[in-house]
């Protein structure tokens, strides 16, 4: 029988999927087709998050390693973030049509606050609550399991709204209903059964950071290719937003069938890559997942047949699940037990400034060099962050075989 804790935090999952589902795989084509907003605006719904998170992750690792439990305050975080989804809802009343945009911008800006202190406060959380030896297993179970949710909202939203790609209402109905998953979402949270003595000791109360950390070569290696890595990844997020919507012409109905053929070949093979790491080591087979990653920009501006392009999201699902099952199993693997909480918060900061930087040049090559090149460039990145993880691989089998 599954842990409590496990199936509570499958549970959680499921409302976080469906009210993200409902919300953010949106925001883009909302803002494209209703706010008219520009390339550049666009860019920012992916930049913003990652600067507000970088702002921020500092101040929340403080008050988590002040928090007596975490959850608490996880819950609350979530709640504050999905209270902005209300604010979304009534966006469109503004009397001024040019500051819609820039409002909703602001929005999710102020939404990111609370997200990074339920994302770094669910990691530490959870890392907590699952043994070593269960972590593979677990993140597999979940991922897989909130991806066929992920699956099955995105696929209703899709048919639902297919012919309502430039309907208000329907976004506002798909906005309110993402807030209602949110709701549940925190209750949930506050269901786990948490130990409050594994976050009481004096090192994570006396210490704002431990640069102990860089001393570790296993982690600092995997830190500088995994910051890489989501950099070159975040890079075309925002390039693909306008390619599909302004130059394909895709609608809700399009957009959802996207994510639904990549989840669905996620849900397919992350037993498969379960499996490979658990034979053959999480880093070597993150290797190849990196390697699939950097093909699907370059497939991508092959051709503006909505079908095709089905088929090539529906390829990227499947090394997107070995990404997604393995990338947050790395962090585990190389991040020390007594200064995990110190590690993660570096990993998150890194990260979120990578990913602020990202898009903006992600948009700055689309408007310099047109999609085409931007796409192909993108995947040349892409490969060579495959080529790092590959350098991290050879030195781990070194070290590990030294140490025999």
């Amino acid at each position: 029988m599954r842990p409590y804790n496990e199936k509570i935090s499958i549970y959680n999952g499921m409302a976080s999927t469906i009210a993200m589902n409902f919300s953010n795989n949106f925001f883009p084509i909302f803002a494209i087709t209703i706010l008219s907003a520009t390339n550049y605006q666009v860019g920012l719904i992916s930049s913003l998050p990652p600067l507000m998170a970088l702002l921020m992750t500092i101040p929340a690792a403080i008050l988590l390693n002040r928090a007596h439990e975490h959850k608490k305050l996880v819950a609350m975080a979530i709640l504050l973030s999905r209270l902005m989804f209300m604010l979304i809802v009534v966006l469109v009343y503004l009397p001024s049509e040019s500051m819609q945009a820039w409002v909703f911008l602001v929005i999710i800006a102020l939404m990111s606050i609370p997200n990074t202190v339920a994302t770094i406060g669910w990691q530490t959380l959870i890392s907590g609550m699952i043994s070593e030896s269960r972590r593979g297993q677990f993140f597999s179970d979940r991922n897989r399991l909130l991806t066929i949710v992920g699956l099955v909202s995105t696929l209703t939203v899709g048919i639902v709204m297919r012919d309502s790609s430039d309907s208000v209402t329907a976004y506002q109905i798909l906005f309110a209903i993402a807030f209602g998953f949110g709701l549940l979402e925190a209750f949930l949270l506050m269901k786990h059964k948490e130990d409050p003595a594994h976050i009481e000791g004096p090192l994570l109360r006396k210490k704002l950071m431990d640069w102990s950390i860089f001393q570790n070569s296993g982690y600092v290696w995997f830190l500088v290719a995994a910051v890489f890595f989501n950099f070159t990844w975040q890079m075309a997020w925002g390039i693909f937003n306008i390619y599909h919507v302004r130059i394909v012409g895709a609608t809700i109905f399009w957009i959802s069938m996207f994510s639904v053929g990549n989840m669905l070949m996620q849900i397919l093979t992350f037993p498969l890559w379960k499996k490979w790491a658990e034979r053959k080591s999480n880093i070597r087979v993150f290797v190849w997942a990196a390697l699939g990653m950097a093909s699907t920009p370059f497939l991508t501006v092959l051709s503006t047949n909505l079908y095709y392009l089905t088929l090539v999201q529906t390829m990227s699902g499947f090394f997107l699940s070995g990404v997604l099952l393995i990338l947050f199993n790395l962090l585990l693997e190389k991040s020390p037990e007594a200064t995990r909480t110190y590690c993660i918060t570096t990993y998150n900061v890194l990260l979120a400034f990578a990913a602020f930087l990202a898009p903006q040049i992600g948009i700055w090559l689309l408007n310099s060099w047109g999609v085409e090149l931007a796409m192909y460039f993108n995947s040349s990145l892409r490969l060579l962050s495959a080529a790092l993880f590959f350098i991290v691989y050879v030195r781990h089998a070194r070290v590990s075989k030294a140490a025999l």
